[in-house]
């Protein structure tokens, strides 16, 4: 679809690519007589701010998985994805104050070191190779094919060379300067990302309405599809086995989320990465705020595009075009892609940066993340425990450069997934409900033995599965699958702990007292505001 893209959209777009190598290359240049060192390159000398945090934060988070298949998931089931999103806001809040204050006290690099010091280099390195498995096969290579997806749709470049093209921007800056050159370009990525991301809302609103403007295009997108907008689902919905009514507020969201927000390496760094723990908590309370408008940058835009396919009218005015790859049932990822198509010149470019920023943001910083868990759990361990920092931080960047290549070459091979976003979250699933029980009762159960977290994570795998194939109706969402995996996996780590110690404290247990989780007024008076839009949010569109 090259012949959309105007001279000015490729000068916009161009711009953008330039802007994001310069800064990020900048950032990365080593101060004069200063060696780079290992917390320079992994944690951004400890140096970043508040604001740094909270962006960077939606940046490694908002990607193709969000754009495409967020969007395609609203264009197929309505609003009720948006409970990913706004349920985040208060999963951040929960990391902020109760998770956060112990990680940064124990001076972590990686989520897996915590696992070594509260119980075993056993289990570190069997989550450490997991974490590594997951992130270069699932994460990288997921957000690798929808990217280039998204690029083969809207510009008409085969998409091979569109991950490739995807991979080496990446690999330009972030290789190069570590989590400084991710966390600084992250704060330019997000104002892309919600500039495009608005624009595309505002254009999709603007031509249902026939140019009456957004209010009007919302409302009428209301009436035209009342039934994409309850939040809750009723259990005749064909889509209630992905998004469970109720349960999604109180069943296994919580699993996905706590383990996303709270023990996701490529997530919780830029927190360790902060100048303190109150700016790490500021940091985490912008980031709460801007997850309640995303649903408006990546929902609202698909269901919008819902009701522009079933609208002959519409349809009529958008002529030739607009049967050019149009979304259906079928393959409702193409919903934003096609969406792109019908911008003003000038806007798609911005709106296509939007897209290239929030993929290569999340790229660099799983590649960032990556790198950090094999280097510092992995090659400093068992291969060179006495690696200088000049060896440590060349390890990271030649580890962030194999990662990237076996991610290019897997990408293609996940073509044919329909609602890539749903098929993330449910493969996911399976493995995360025995990490976040270890966690969990490591973190807040004195009692939890090494012996019995190792049972558990490895148990947790099979009980998962069993759980996604036995032929039992209440079991067939798999929301309730992980949630049920989750309570069974903490009941193997209490039991065989209490057998183990017979109820004593374990010795490498962690004190807890009140003052650890005391927080400030303003992020207290933050965590309250934000619970009462979600209240409002979720009580108009029951």
């Amino acid at each position: 679809m090259t012949e959309g893209f105007d001279m000015w959209d490729y000068v916009v777009f161009v711009a953008y690519a330039i802007l994001i190598l310069g800064v990020g290359l900048w950032v990365s240049r080593d101060k004069e007589g200063h060696q780079k060192n290992a917390e320079d390159y992994f944690l951004a000398s400890k140096s970043l701010p508040w604001w740094a945090i909270g962006t960077s934060l939606i940046a490694a988070n908002i990607s193709a998985e969000q754009f495409i298949g967020m969007s395609g998931s609203g264009f197929a089931l309505g609003l009720a994805i948006a409970s990913y999103e706004w349920m985040a806001a208060l999963t951040l809040i929960i990391v902020g104050k109760y998770f956060l204050p112990i990680f940064i006290e124990k001076g972590l690099y990686t989520i897996p070191e915590f696992v070594e010091k509260r119980f075993s280099t056993n289990l570190k390195t069997i989550l450490a190779v997991f974490w590594l498995a997951l992130y270069i096969f699932v994460n990288l290579a997921s957000v690798l094919y929808l990217g280039g997806l998204a690029i083969e749709t809207i510009m008409g470049v085969d998409m091979i060379y569109a991950i490739i093209g995807l991979a080496l921007f990446a690999a330009a800056y972030s290789l190069y300067g570590g989590l400084s050159a991710v966390a600084w370009t992250d704060v330019i990525q997000v104002v892309f990302l919600v500039l495009g991301g608005l624009f595309t809302t505002y254009l999709a609103l603007n031509t249902v309405s026939g140019g009456e403007g957004v209010i009007a295009g919302f409302v009428k997108v209301v009436e035209a599809a009342p039934e994409k907008f309850h939040m809750i689902l009723e259990e005749s919905n064909s889509n209630y086995v992905n998004l469970p009514g109720i349960w999604v507020l109180v069943g296994g969201l919580w699993v996905a989320n706590l383990y996303y927000w709270g023990f996701n390496q490529y997530i919780i760094q830029r927190t360790l990465a902060a100048k303190s723990l109150k700016e790490s908590q500021k940091g985490i309370l912008l980031a709460a705020f801007l997850k309640l408008i995303i649903p408006l940058i990546v929902v609202v835009p698909g269901i919008a595009a819902y009701v522009m396919i079933n609208d002959p009218s519409i349809m009529a005015n958008l002529g030739e075009a607009g049967m050019l790859n149009a979304p259906s049932a079928d393959n409702a990822d193409k919903a934003y892609p096609w969406l792109l198509q019908f911008l003003p010149v000038g806007l798609k470019g911005v709106a296509f940066a939007a897209l290239a920023a929030a993929i290569v943001s999340s790229l660099a910083s799983m590649l960032n993340s990556t790198s950090t868990i094999f280097t510092m759990d992995i090659y400093k361990q068992y291969i060179n425990k006495n690696a200088d920092d000049k060896e440590t931080v060349n390890v990271g960047r030649i580890s962030a450069a194999v990662a990237l290549v076996i991610a290019v070459i897997v990408a293609p091979l996940l073509g044919g997934i329909d609602q890539a976003f749903q098929f993330i979250q449910e493969y996911t699933g399976i493995v995360s409900p025995g990490i976040l029980a270890v966690f969990l009762l490591g973190l807040f159960w004195k009692k939890t033995t090494n012996n019995a977290a190792i049972w558990g994570a490895i148990l947790s795998i099979p009980i998962a599965l069993a759980l996604k194939f036995l032929p039992i109706p209440v079991l067939e969402p798999w929301m309730h699958q992980m949630g049920i995996a989750t309570v069974l996996s903490m009941l193997i780590v209490v039991i065989l702990s209490n057998i183990q110690n017979k109820g004593a404290d374990d010795e490498k247990g962690i004190p807890l007292t009140k003052e650890l989780f005391k927080t400030t007024p303003l992020f207290n008076i933050g965590s309250f505001v934000i619970m009462i839009v979600l209240t409002v949010l979720y009580s108009l569109f029951w």
